[in-house]
């Protein structure tokens, strides 16, 4: 779910308070400041758990604190990590090493930008890699890690801390 709130001491509380009220389990809450945000408002990223039934009612509680609910959703992997890689990304097929990230159902690639300077030198892409949990985000560096020593790449990491 992804709410808007303003940003004032004590909102985020307001908007929280209702997935407590209706029994609700918060799994994580993200939310970023953006300095160029001229409305006075900042985006809350909440990934919960809700009783059978209970969406409704907890929705109805969120439109009442005067909460903007922006979304509500499947979306899964609020949690990010940015790598650097370097190597010959392309040449030691960049998408198998996607793929296997992909495959572990715990963690994904969510984005891949990759700039390559001339053929036969060595490429650098950022991957973004997204899961529910630090945990799961480190189990799938261990993943990334192993395929880049097979593979001769190197791994500057992370890019943000949490």
């Amino acid at each position: 779910m992804k709410l808007e709130v303003r940003d004032l001491p004590g909102q985020l509380l307001e908007a929280l308070k209702p997935i407590s009220e209706v029994g609700g389990n918060i799994k994580s809450v993200i939310h970023k400041r953006d300095p160029l945000s001229e409305n006075g408002t900042l985006d809350v990223q909440i990934q919960l758990e809700l009783p059978e039934g209970k969406l409704d009612e907890m929705l109805d509680l969120i439109k009442r604190s005067n909460v903007n609910i922006l979304r509500v959703g499947e979306e899964q992997h609020l949690i990010r990590k940015s790598f650097i890689l370097i190597g010959h990304l392309l040449h030691t097929d960049l998408s198998d090493t996607v793929q296997k990230i992909d495959d572990t159902g715990f963690a994904e690639v969510g984005e891949l930008s990759m700039v390559m300077p001339a053929i036969n030198e060595p490429t650098s892409a950022k991957m973004t890699i997204k899961s529910d949990s630090l945990k799961d985000i480190d189990r799938a560096l261990d993943i990334l890690r192993d395929i880049a020593v097979k593979k001769d790449i190197l791994i500057i990491e992370p890019l943000e801390d949490f």
